[in-house]
């Protein structure tokens, strides 16, 4: 698929605008407004593995190390992840009338105790399963938990091994309209996937107030000068005013993670870049293209293929080396720059690991 300026520029914009200068990580939590969360581990979570590209020096596990540290929350945005605590507040009121039985007495043990871990719970309610989501089962308890946070009655105060530790949470007072918070979550979305693809984002399936009407609410940013459109190959592009506008991308090659903001929309990717990435986790091994847990693989403002890491043996000196597998969509890039950049998103991947320890 032959690419023309406009799309490199388009490339170099989508690049840019996400993967800015590496900060802290309460200011990069901040610029980005969300974070998906995702329980793999190969090699990291996807939480990890999006924070490392943008936060200094990041270790895989910080942000659980410095949770409780942090003025944020977890909630269910486009997906379900983290973000600003200023943010998590345009999601709600939720509704919270007609409670359970079961989740009025699972609130009422919580009121009693500063904190709580699920299995905890289970002294009060025992160990009953139910189905969930995915078809699976799931402790009763741990359901109405879910429950009782996504409607604001309880938030969560840290994490203990990837396991949500909860708290009952205090009323939320809004301050703001409906209207108010439709709008500023259509900007919050439009600046995590800037430039985003405008019918993609009308049609988004993200937690609002029931009053939102994201065709609407775009029409009116970009009339009052806070979003921009820019039309390429016959599709409609949003960005926020705000971002600065980029002709090419830096020479750095990185190795992003499945949920990246950079590579969320599918259609968006193919579009840019002229292949279908797929995320294979849940495909039969047989039917897999890229790897059960393929991290796209980015080139300047090119994304040429796909990473498969895992931690590697520990050799004679203790040391724990960095397996990678690489793939690429069509001839691997030659040349010393290509070369050495690479070599240096592998060591940055191995300091973020710390596969040396082992």
């Amino acid at each position: 698929m032959k690419m023309t300026d406009s799309i490199h520029r388009l490339r170099a914009c989508a690049v840019n605008d996400t993967l800015f200068p590496a900060t802290t990580l309460p200011a990069a939590l901040k610029r980005l407004g969300f974070v998906q969360a995702d329980p793999i581990k190969s090699p990291a979570t996807a939480q990890d593995l999006i924070l490392r590209q943008r936060v200094k020096n990041y270790h895989a596990g910080d942000l659980e190390r410095r949770y409780a540290s942090l003025d944020i929350e977890e909630d269910y945005l486009y997906a379900y992840g983290f973000m600003p605590r200023d943010n998590w507040r345009l999601l709600h009121p939720r509704d919270t009338h007609d409670l359970s039985l079961l989740e009025k007495k699972v609130l009422k043990v919580l009121r009693a105790h500063p904190e709580m871990h699920p299995r905890d719970l289970e002294e009060h309610f025992g160990a009953e399963r139910v189905v969930n989501a995915w078809g699976g089962y799931s402790k009763a308890t741990t359901h109405v938990l879910d429950a009782l946070h996504h409607r604001g009655l309880l938030r969560i105060c840290k994490r203990e091994k990837g396991i949500r530790v909860y708290r009952a949470a205090e009323a939320i007072v809004q301050t703001m309209s409906e209207a108010e918070r439709s709008r500023a979550l259509v900007l919050i979305l439009a600046n995590i996937f800037a430039p985003v693809m405008e019918k993609n984002l009308r049609k988004l399936r993200f937690s609002r107030p029931d009053s939102c009407n994201t065709r609407a609410i775009i029409t009116e940013l970009l009339e009052e000068g806070l979003l921009e459109r820019e039309e390429v190959d016959g599709i409609a592009y949003l960005r926020p005013a705000s971002l600065k506008k980029t002709e090419t991308a830096p020479p750095v090659v990185r190795f992003l993670a499945p949920f990246d903001p950079l590579v969320w929309d599918r259609e968006r990717f193919e579009k840019l870049w002229g292949w279908e990435y797929r995320f294979e986790a849940y495909t039969p091994v047989a039917k897999r293209i890229c790897g059960y847990y393929a991290l796209p693989l980015l080139w300047g403002d090119d994304i040429i293929g796909w990473v498969n890491a895992s931690k590697g043996e520990v050799d004679s000196r203790g040391q724990r080396k960095l397996d990678l597998e690489i793939g690429y969509v069509g001839k691997k890039p030659s040349g010393a720059a290509y070369k050495a950049a690479l070599a240096e998103e592998v060591e940055r991947f191995n300091s973020f690991l710390q596969t040396g320890k082992a």
